[in-house]
Formats: structure tokens, sequence, C-alpha cells
């Protein structure tokens, strides 16, 4: 009799539990020395970690581009597409806006700053610009002058805007352009094919990822900031079951529990590698496994993974409310209110990279005053935090792209429900893909 093989979100989760114990024991029980800060912490860990995290990153780029360029191509119609972006625009502010809400709310119940000892706190320098671009400059900024550069350089809102715009017009010329047409296809089967062949070392990058984490930091520096990070983590919690499991019930009557137990894969990718951007490609392959069509999701995934930052928007409410109460300033409504709209307009163009979301927290301070310094306070801790809310966003991107499948008829909600359990989904077919 064949012995199963174990599949490769079995693989994941292990990897992640075994680095999570590894990191531990390492962090307490091996000494200081050459050995664990050279060889082992910032040599096999960083190295295969690192490295892991270098692959997702360098598909990134090419994989957002032709996604969107073939997502657009597929819906055709450019009324529809309209009608997809803008749907798909309106709810990702909405939960972000909400997000922040629940954030600001929720924070007001448990004050995490008040009491707070501050000479207790790991602080770090930043070295944060204090001024912030307006309005109307990250409007234009979305147009890229050379759209060759912005590939170059990664700038994901301006990649976006091209590929959509050239997507557009591939469709709109039809049969006029079959090779461009056809090459936009094959370009992005080859990419797809090309990111679940990196996939298969998810395992071991993710262990890496986690090990050398927690090696850095143990429990130790939590302890004084563990009614912040329960904050946060509640607003999180909030998010993921109240906001999306409504959201999901509400416009596709579908069953939450079961949405997210198909979806868990996503979710302990997303906490591994703490970056919205490389968990693209297992978003949208998750996705098409639970019947959601590729011509929806290879457009509104890489779309909220720029500019859907649910997570991110909870961390810096509750940023707010923390440092304004441990160095004793007081906030109005209109502060409030200040807030929630700075922190939405935060998130769009947001890179989806680990740690960008204590850059954006400046721009948030200094709407309402905080002082900038007061992000030392939470850098030290940030890292696991950021992992969480990474999970959020990518949560919120699915949540959304199913919705919005559903409203146009392009979710097939028989294969959610499908006896097919989550160990039994891996990418295990894809060495018989042809390109």
């Amino acid at each position: 009799m064949k012995e199963k093989k174990l599949s490769l979100t079995s693989q994941i989760f292990i990897g992640l539990l075994s680095g999570l114990v590894l990191g531990v024991l390492v962090h307490y029980f091996l000494p200081a020395g050459p050995f664990k800060d050279r060889f082992l912490i910032n040599g096999l860990f960083q190295l295969f970690g690192t490295g892991f995290m270098r692959l997702m990153q360098m598909l990134v780029v090419p994989l957002v581009f032709f996604s969107i360029v073939t997502g657009a191509m597929s819906i055709g119609d450019t009324k529809r597409l309209g009608k997809v972006g803008l749907k798909t625009l309106a709810f990702y502010i909405v939960t972000t806006a909400l997000a922040i809400i629940i954030a600001l709310s929720f924070s007001q119940l448990t004050n995490p700053g008040i009491g707070l000892n501050l000479s207790e706190v790991k602080t770090a320098q930043t070295e944060i610009a204090k001024s912030a671009a307006t309005g109307i400059d990250m409007v234009l900024d979305i147009i890229p002058k050379n759209p060759i550069e912005s590939l170059t350089s990664g700038n994901m809102l301006q990649i976006i805007f091209f590929a959509l715009f050239l997507g557009i017009i591939l469709a709109s010329l039809g049969n006029h352009v079959p090779v461009i047409t056809r090459f936009m296809n094959e370009a992005n089967e080859v990419m797809m094919t090309m990111t679940f062949n990196v996939m298969k070392a998810a395992p071991v990058g993710v262990f890496a990822l986690i090990a050398k984490t927690f090696s850095d930091i143990g429990f130790d520096g939590f302890l004084p900031m563990v009614k912040y990070m329960l904050t946060v983590s509640g607003g999180l919690a909030i998010q993921l079951v109240a906001v999306y499991g409504l959201l999901l019930f509400i416009f596709t009557r579908t069953n939450p529990f079961t949405f997210f137990k198909r979806f868990s894969p996503v979710l302990g990718f997303a906490f591994s590698t703490a970056s919205s951007g490389a968990t693209v490609p297992v978003n949208i392959q998750t996705l098409e496994d639970m019947g959601v069509s590729k011509k929806i999701s290879s457009f509104t995934i890489p779309l909220g993974a720029t500019i859907n930052m649910d997570g991110t928007a909870i961390m810096q409410g509750v940023a707010v409310i923390f440092v304004a109460q441990a160095f004793g300033i007081h906030l109005e409504l209109s502060d409030f209110l200040t807030v929630i709209g700075t922190a939405t307009m935060a998130s769009i163009g947001t890179a989806a990279v680990p740690g960008v979301g204590l850059i954006t927290l400046a721009m948030v301070f200094n709407s309402v005053g905080l002082p900038v310094e007061g992000i030392g306070l939470i850098m030290g801790i940030d890292r696991v935090l950021d992992m969480a809310r990474t999970a959020v966003n990518c949560s919120g991107d699915a949540v959304v792209t199913t919705i919005v499948a559903h409203q146009e008829g392009l979710f097939n909600k028989a294969s959610l429900y499908k006896a097919k359990s989550v160990d039994e989904e891996d990418y295990s077919n894809l060495d018989d893909v042809e390109i």
C-alpha cells in the first residue's frame, strides 16, 4: 500500500511550529557565542529564511503585472471591468475604515498605554520623515512617468495602473493583437508555475524565518508591552471574525467557518512571511480551489495587496491610543476622525513588504500631533504583530474578492463545500503543468 504523501500545507504548518519551538529554545537555552549568533541565527536561519523571502519577492513584480494584465483582458468588457474595479475599491476602503474604528473603540476599553512605565520598555531609534505627501501628490504619483522604471523600482501602484491600462487596451483590441495577447497569457502561466516551484521550498523558508524571529526576541521583549499586543490581537480577531465573517454571510450566504478552514494555508503562509506581496500567488491559487474565478482574483488580489491593509490600519489605530496614553496626550473627537481618514489614505500605496506599517504610522502620528519618537516604543515587538496583521490583510483581500466574484456570477460555491480537506490541498499537481 502506497504511503500518503504529506501535503505542502501540512509541511508549512509543521515548519512554522518547529521554527517557533526551536527559536525559543535557542533564545533561552543556547549560550551566546559565535555558534549561536554567527553560525545559527545570522548564518543558517538568515540564509534560508531571507533567501526564501528574496525568491518570493523576485516574483512579485512580474507576477502582479501579468496577473492584472490578463485579469483585465479576461473580464473583457470595459464597463464590467470598471464596475468590478469600483466595487472592489469601495469594499477595500470601507473595510479599512471599519478596521480603524474597531481599533480606536477597542483601545478605549483596554487603555493599552495607561500605567506603562516607559523606562521598562525597549525602545529603538527612529529616523522617519515627518512630512507627508498631499492628497493631490498621492493621486498623481499613481501615474508612472516611465513604466519601465516603475517595474524596476517596484512601485506597485504605478505598476497596477500601467498593467490595468494595458489590459483594457488589449481587451478592446481583441483579435487584432493575438500575438501580444497570447504572450501575456503565456507569461502569466510561466510566472504562476515558477511561483509554485518556489513554493516547494516554503516549509524550509518558513521554518528559518520563524526560528530567527524567536531566537532574536524570545518572550522577554513582549512582557512590558503585553497590553498593547493583546489590544492589537483583539482588534485583528474582531476584524477577522466579526467584520469579514458577517460580510461573507451577508453578501454570499457562505459559512465563514468553512471559508476560513479552507483558507487556512494562506493564513499560515502570510503569518510566516509577513508579506502580502509574497502571499499573492498562494492567495489566488487557494481561492481558485475554493471556487473563485481567476478572472476576478487575478485582478483584485494584487490590487488588495497594495491598497487594502486592514490589519495594518488596526495596528495604527491602537498605536495612536497607546502612544497618546503613554505620553499623557489627550485626543479629541476631531483627532479620532482625522486618524480614521489619514490611516485609510496611508494604507493606499503601502508596499506589501514586512514592517512597512511602521513607516506609514509616522503620517498618522503627524496628523494628530503625536511624537513620532513614540514609534520607537513598539518597534522591538512589532515583528510578531506584523506577521499577524499580514494574515488579516490577506484575509480581507480574499473576502472582498469572493464577494465581488459572487456578485459577478464567478464564484462556484459548490467548490468551497467539497469534502476535500485542508490537508488534501497541495500543489503536487503542479509537476504536471505544461507551459
